[in-house]
C-alpha cells in the first residue's frame, strides 16, 4: 500500500499529494503506531470529531481546541522523531492543508469580532461540521495506523 491508497481508503480525497510522496510505501513502525494512537485520542475526545449543537459551548473555545491539534501534533513529533515517519508524513498534510486554512480564516474573523455577530457564530459551526468530517476521517485512518478499535463508529452509532 502507497500514501496515496491510504488517503484514497479514509475518503480524505481533498488532499493533494505531490506524485513522488502518493507513490512512496506506506509501512509503519511500532513508533508511527504510538504516535497514531496519542494523536486519535486527542481527536476523539475533543471538538475535533465530537458534535456541537447551535445551543452548546461557544465559538472561540471550540477554535482554540481545533487550534491546539497543532502543538498537540508537535509535541506527538518531537517524541518520537524520525522513527514514526510515515505518521509525520500523514500530520504534516493533514495539519496544512485541512486544520490550518479553518484555523487561519477563523482566527482572522475572530480578531474581526466575528464572533459577536450571530450570522458569523453560524457560519463557524458549519464550516467546523465540514471541518469535523474531515477529522473523523482522519481519526479512523489513525485508528487503523495504530492497530486499535475505531471508537469513532460508537460515534457514528449514537448519533
Amino acid at each position: 500500500m502507497n500514501f496515496k491508497d491510504i488517503f484514497r481508503k479514509w475518503k480524505l480525497d481533498s488532499i493533494k499529494l505531490n506524485c513522488k510522496f502518493a507513490e512512496l510505501e506506506f509501512s509503519p513502525t511500532e513508533d508511527d503506531q504510538t504516535a497514531a494512537w496519542n494523536m486519535y485520542v486527542e481527536l476523539i475526545t475533543r471538538i475535533t470529531t465530537q458534535p456541537l449543537a447551535q445551543d452548546e459551548g461557544d465559538e472561540a473555545t471550540a477554535l482554540e481546541s481545533v487550534y491546539s491539534i497543532f502543538g498537540i501534533t508537535r509535541e506527538i513529533l518531537k517524541s518520537k522523531g524520525r522513527n514514526a515517519e510515515n505518521f509525520t508524513k500523514i500530520a504534516i498534510v493533514v495539519l496544512n492543508q485541512i486544520i490550518r486554512p479553518f484555523t487561519a480564516k477563523w482566527h482572522r474573523k475572530k480578531l474581526e469580532g466575528a464572533f459577536d455577530n450571530s450570522s458569523e457564530c453560524f457560519t463557524f459551526r458549519s464550516e467546523l461540521n465540514d471541518l469535523q468530517i474531515e477529522l473523523i476521517k482522519y481519526s479512523k485512518l489513525l485508528a487503523e495506523l495504530a492497530k486499535v478499535e475505531d471508537l469513532t463508529a460508537i460515534i457514528d452509532e449514537e448519533a
